[in-house]
């Protein structure tokens, strides 16, 4: 009787953690593995962090492509605001680290004490093309207000913050003309920032203004009715759970349970067939869409279980 030939791949599984977790053993970077292991195998946070610390500069910010559509090893506000999402979602944001992190932003800042988006020393290394790299960038609401939110919820105090701070409140209250990632930006502000009252009241006008644009689709199954936002890659849309990304948002309130419910059952649809979930915005080279797809990953499996989703 012959012998069956043997097969090093595990069988398949039906659960979308099972499914992702081969996916990211195939093809992530470590650091996005140890966050893999640590979300949904019970892996250790001394582990992520010792995975982030190889993107840590001798400034106190952190490059070499941590935010993966930069390029280079440079420092910028992008990679060091990923830092801080990291070591927020492993309980670690905050003493010495987190000091050494806001007198990096500190300098990093423009005239407005907030952060540019791309500091110019950026120039000379790639660049994905939808991002700009100027002389003297403007501060960014984009970069910033993500910033701000995540230290306030941390309880971090530094003289940085009360300007960065103000920055945020003045850019969040006089949006009008905007689009779904700096809405984003503004929700991830308001959920942390201090003045409760003052946020809910925010929260409630961009809730009105994103209905009566139109910046989220309320039905996956209309999706081609809704505009995508100028500069967008075709098809770049986005839906409930992504302004709300845990059920305690500003954000939750902006959407009826079925318009969620709507959203979450496309989310989990979306799991492709290796087990990664895919990069809606523009590609722009090979490497880059290589590491996006398990940080864009493990943030869909964060989001499906923190509604209560089953992921397995």
């Amino acid at each position: 009787m012959a012998e069956k030939p043997h097969s090093s791949s595990p069988a398949p599984s039906s659960t979308p953690v099972a499914r992702a977790e081969r996916f990211v053993w195939l093809t992530a970077r470590v650091l996005e593995q140890r966050r893999f292991a640590y979300h949904f195998l019970r892996g250790g946070a001394d582990q992520v962090e010792a995975a982030l610390a190889a993107y840590l500069n001798e400034d106190g910010g952190y490059g070499h492509a941590l935010e993966p559509d930069l390029r280079g090893p440079v420092s910028q506000p992008l990679h060091t605001a990923h830092a801080l999402r990291v070591l927020d979602t492993i309980g670690r944001c905050g003493g010495l680290r987190v000091e050494r992190i806001c007198r990096h932003l500190t300098e990093m800042s423009t005239h407005e004490g907030a952060l540019p988006a791309v500091h110019p020393s950026q120039r000379g290394y790639p660049v994905a093309p939808f991002v700009p790299v100027e002389d003297a960038p403007p501060a960014s609401l984009l970069t910033t207000g993500p910033v701000v939110g995540l230290l306030h919820r941390n309880q971090v105090w530094n003289a940085w913050l009360f300007r960065a701070t103000e920055f945020c409140w003045a850019a969040v209250e006089s949006l009008e003309e905007s689009h779904p990632y700096e809405i984003e930006a503004a929700v991830a502000f308001l959920d942390g920032a201090p003045d409760r009252p003052r946020a809910e009241k925010a929260a409630d006008r961009l809730g009105r203004l994103v209905r009566e644009r139109r910046l989220a689709v309320l039905d996956p199954d209309r999706q081609d009715e809704y505009p995508v936002a100028e500069g967008y890659a075709p098809g770049e849309h986005h839906f409930p759970h992504d302004y709300a990304r845990v059920p305690d948002s500003l954000a939750r309130r902006w959407f009826t349970d079925e318009e969620m419910a709507r959203s979450l059952d496309r989310l989990a649809a979306d799991q492709q067939e290796d087990g990664g979930w895919p990069v809606t915005w523009r590609v722009w080279a090979p490497g880059t869409a290589l590491e996006w797809r398990p940080i864009v990953t493990i943030e869909a499996l964060r989001t499906l279980r923190a509604h209560g989703r089953p992921i397995g």
